[in-house]
Protein backbone atom coordinates (compact mmCIF):
# COMPACT_ATOMS: atom_id res chain seq x y z
CA UNK A 1 0.00 0.00 0.00
CA UNK A 2 1.40 3.48 -0.93
CA UNK A 3 0.44 6.28 1.33
CA UNK A 4 1.50 9.68 0.40
CA UNK A 5 3.83 11.52 3.37
CA UNK A 6 2.54 15.23 4.18
CA UNK A 7 4.42 17.80 2.34
CA UNK A 8 5.45 20.33 5.41
CA UNK A 9 7.80 22.56 3.89
CA UNK A 10 4.99 23.24 1.10
CA UNK A 11 2.54 23.94 4.46
CA UNK A 12 5.27 26.03 6.04
CA UNK A 13 5.68 28.35 2.47
CA UNK A 14 1.94 28.60 2.34
CA UNK A 15 1.65 29.87 5.88
CA UNK A 16 0.14 34.05 6.38
CA UNK A 17 2.15 34.71 9.96
CA UNK A 18 5.35 33.02 11.21
CA UNK A 19 4.83 30.12 13.37
CA UNK A 20 6.67 31.20 16.31
CA UNK A 21 5.81 35.10 16.61
CA UNK A 22 7.62 36.07 19.58
CA UNK A 23 11.03 34.58 18.11
CA UNK A 24 10.04 36.72 14.65
CA UNK A 25 9.24 39.69 16.85
CA UNK A 26 12.57 39.51 18.61
CA UNK A 27 14.31 39.25 15.66
CA UNK A 28 12.52 42.41 13.90
CA UNK A 29 12.99 44.39 17.17
CA UNK A 30 16.80 43.47 17.25
CA UNK A 31 17.09 44.78 13.75
CA UNK A 32 15.37 47.74 14.84
CA UNK A 33 17.20 48.69 17.62
CA UNK A 34 20.25 47.61 15.73
CA UNK A 35 19.73 50.35 13.48
CA UNK A 36 19.23 53.10 16.30
CA UNK A 37 22.09 52.14 17.79
CA UNK A 38 24.23 52.55 14.58
CA UNK A 39 23.00 55.71 14.67
CA UNK A 40 23.74 56.69 18.50
CA UNK A 41 27.31 55.57 17.65
CA UNK A 42 27.10 57.81 14.24
CA UNK A 43 25.97 60.81 16.46
CA UNK A 44 28.65 60.48 19.35
CA UNK A 45 31.60 59.60 17.30
CA UNK A 46 33.51 62.32 15.78
CA UNK A 47 33.70 60.74 12.23
CA UNK A 48 31.46 59.78 9.52
CA UNK A 49 30.09 56.99 9.90
CA UNK A 50 27.78 57.22 6.54
CA UNK A 51 30.64 57.38 4.33
CA UNK A 52 30.81 53.73 4.61
CA UNK A 53 27.49 53.33 2.66
CA UNK A 54 27.43 52.99 -1.50
CA UNK A 55 29.37 54.90 -3.84
CA UNK A 56 28.15 54.56 -7.35
CA UNK A 57 30.60 52.91 -9.62
CA UNK A 58 33.91 53.10 -7.07
CA UNK A 59 35.29 49.95 -6.37
CA UNK A 60 36.53 51.36 -2.74
CA UNK A 61 32.66 52.11 -2.26
CA UNK A 62 31.60 48.39 -2.94
CA UNK A 63 31.78 47.33 0.14
CA UNK A 64 28.81 50.03 0.96
CA UNK A 65 26.68 47.35 -0.40
CA UNK A 66 27.21 45.18 3.07
CA UNK A 67 26.57 48.41 5.43
CA UNK A 68 24.63 50.63 3.66
CA UNK A 69 21.05 49.50 5.20
CA UNK A 70 22.23 50.06 8.57
CA UNK A 71 23.45 53.31 8.12
CA UNK A 72 20.66 56.76 7.90
CA UNK A 73 20.94 60.13 7.01
CA UNK A 74 19.52 61.00 10.28
CA UNK A 75 16.73 60.36 12.21
CA UNK A 76 14.24 61.22 10.50
CA UNK A 77 15.08 59.42 7.68
CA UNK A 78 15.74 56.16 10.13
CA UNK A 79 12.21 57.16 11.99
CA UNK A 80 10.67 56.88 8.20
CA UNK A 81 11.75 53.46 8.25
CA UNK A 82 11.24 52.15 11.64
CA UNK A 83 7.71 50.99 11.12
CA UNK A 84 8.16 49.26 7.45
CA UNK A 85 11.60 47.48 8.78
CA UNK A 86 9.71 46.48 11.82
CA UNK A 87 6.03 44.90 10.21
CA UNK A 88 7.63 43.97 7.15
CA UNK A 89 10.16 42.03 8.32
CA UNK A 90 7.75 40.23 10.82
CA UNK A 91 5.82 39.78 8.12
CA UNK A 92 8.49 37.92 5.83
CA UNK A 93 9.17 35.42 8.49
CA UNK A 94 5.64 33.87 7.98
CA UNK A 95 8.03 30.58 6.48
CA UNK A 96 10.38 30.96 9.20
CA UNK A 97 13.60 32.64 9.94
CA UNK A 98 15.64 30.57 7.83
CA UNK A 99 13.81 31.61 4.69
CA UNK A 100 13.33 34.65 6.15
CA UNK A 101 17.73 34.89 5.92
CA UNK A 102 17.56 33.82 2.45
CA UNK A 103 15.05 36.17 1.19
CA UNK A 104 16.46 39.46 3.36
CA UNK A 105 20.39 38.32 1.85
CA UNK A 106 18.39 38.29 -1.90
CA UNK A 107 17.45 41.80 -1.17
CA UNK A 108 20.36 43.29 0.70
CA UNK A 109 22.60 42.34 -2.09
CA UNK A 110 20.49 42.85 -5.37
CA UNK A 111 19.35 46.04 -4.08
CA UNK A 112 22.98 47.30 -2.71
CA UNK A 113 24.53 46.73 -6.27
CA UNK A 114 21.23 48.05 -8.47
CA UNK A 115 22.46 51.18 -6.38
CA UNK A 116 26.17 51.09 -6.54
CA UNK A 117 25.25 50.10 -10.93
CA UNK A 118 23.19 53.64 -11.67
CA UNK A 119 22.99 55.46 -8.13
CA UNK A 120 24.22 59.23 -8.46
CA UNK A 121 27.45 60.24 -8.79
CA UNK A 122 29.57 61.95 -6.41
CA UNK A 123 26.69 60.88 -3.53
CA UNK A 124 26.55 58.64 -0.82
CA UNK A 125 23.74 56.12 -0.28
CA UNK A 126 22.42 54.82 3.17
CA UNK A 127 19.37 53.31 4.51
CA UNK A 128 17.40 50.58 5.45
CA UNK A 129 14.25 51.86 2.59
CA UNK A 130 15.72 48.96 -0.04
CA UNK A 131 15.63 46.24 2.68
CA UNK A 132 11.81 47.31 3.67
CA UNK A 133 10.53 47.77 -0.37
CA UNK A 134 12.46 44.28 -1.05
CA UNK A 135 10.48 42.65 1.66
CA UNK A 136 7.25 44.83 0.64
CA UNK A 137 7.33 43.57 -2.76
CA UNK A 138 8.43 39.47 -0.93
CA UNK A 139 5.28 39.75 0.45
CA UNK A 140 2.97 41.07 -2.18
CA UNK A 141 3.74 38.67 -4.89
CA UNK A 142 4.86 35.32 -2.66
CA UNK A 143 1.02 34.58 -2.34
CA UNK A 144 1.17 33.84 -6.61
CA UNK A 145 3.83 32.05 -7.07
CA UNK A 146 2.72 30.01 -4.04
CA UNK A 147 -0.96 29.88 -4.88
CA UNK A 148 -1.67 30.95 -1.30
CA UNK A 149 -5.35 32.42 -0.58
CA UNK A 150 -4.14 34.01 2.63
CA UNK A 151 -0.90 35.51 1.70
CA UNK A 152 -2.87 36.99 -1.66
CA UNK A 153 -5.30 38.21 0.76
CA UNK A 154 -2.55 39.96 3.36
CA UNK A 155 -0.88 41.22 0.05
CA UNK A 156 -4.06 43.28 -0.87
CA UNK A 157 -4.56 44.65 2.37
CA UNK A 158 -1.12 45.77 2.44
CA UNK A 159 -1.49 47.55 -0.97
CA UNK A 160 -3.97 49.20 0.02
CA UNK A 161 -2.27 50.70 3.36
CA UNK A 162 1.14 50.85 1.78
CA UNK A 163 0.32 51.93 -1.53
CA UNK A 164 1.74 55.29 -1.35
CA UNK A 165 4.97 53.80 -0.91
CA UNK A 166 4.88 52.54 -4.71
CA UNK A 167 5.73 56.42 -5.72
CA UNK A 168 9.57 55.71 -4.19
CA UNK A 169 10.24 53.16 -6.93
CA UNK A 170 10.08 56.50 -9.45
CA UNK A 171 12.57 58.85 -9.54
CA UNK A 172 11.33 62.85 -9.17
CA UNK A 173 12.36 62.95 -5.78
CA UNK A 174 15.67 64.34 -4.81
CA UNK A 175 18.15 62.93 -1.85
CA UNK A 176 15.65 59.97 -1.70
CA UNK A 177 16.84 56.84 -3.58
CA UNK A 178 14.76 55.69 -6.15
CA UNK A 179 17.31 53.08 -7.64
CA UNK A 180 17.37 51.41 -3.97
CA UNK A 181 14.06 50.94 -3.96
CA UNK A 182 13.68 50.12 -7.36
CA UNK A 183 16.15 47.24 -7.02
CA UNK A 184 15.07 46.27 -3.74
CA UNK A 185 11.40 45.49 -4.85
CA UNK A 186 12.83 43.64 -7.70
CA UNK A 187 14.93 41.31 -5.72
CA UNK A 188 11.84 41.06 -3.00
CA UNK A 189 10.02 39.42 -6.21
CA UNK A 190 13.13 37.50 -7.16
CA UNK A 191 13.30 35.98 -3.82
CA UNK A 192 9.68 35.43 -3.98
CA UNK A 193 10.36 33.19 -7.28
CA UNK A 194 13.49 31.37 -6.10
CA UNK A 195 12.36 30.65 -2.54
CA UNK A 196 8.59 28.79 -4.25
CA UNK A 197 10.51 26.98 -6.86
CA UNK A 198 12.74 26.00 -3.34
CA UNK A 199 9.15 24.70 -2.03
CA UNK A 200 8.10 23.31 -5.52
CA UNK A 201 11.25 21.20 -5.59
CA UNK A 202 11.06 19.72 -1.75
CA UNK A 203 7.20 18.66 -1.66
CA UNK A 204 7.85 15.86 -4.08
CA UNK A 205 11.01 14.96 -1.65
CA UNK A 206 8.63 14.99 0.87
CA UNK A 207 6.67 12.54 -0.30
CA UNK A 208 6.99 8.40 -0.22
CA UNK A 209 6.19 5.03 -0.23
CA UNK A 210 4.72 2.73 2.75
CA UNK A 211 4.81 -0.93 1.27
CA UNK A 212 2.55 -3.27 3.45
Amino acid sequence: MSTPIPAPETDAAKRVLPPRPKAAALVALSFTLLLYLVELVDVILPGDLDQGGIHSRELSGLDGVLFAPVLHAGWSHLFANTVPVLLFSFLAMAAGIGRFALVTAIIWVVSGLGVWLIGPANAVTVGASGLAFGWLAYLLVRGIFNRAAGQILVAVVLLGVWSGMLAGLLPGNPGVSWQGHLFGALAGVLAAWLTSRRSGKAAPAAAGNLDV
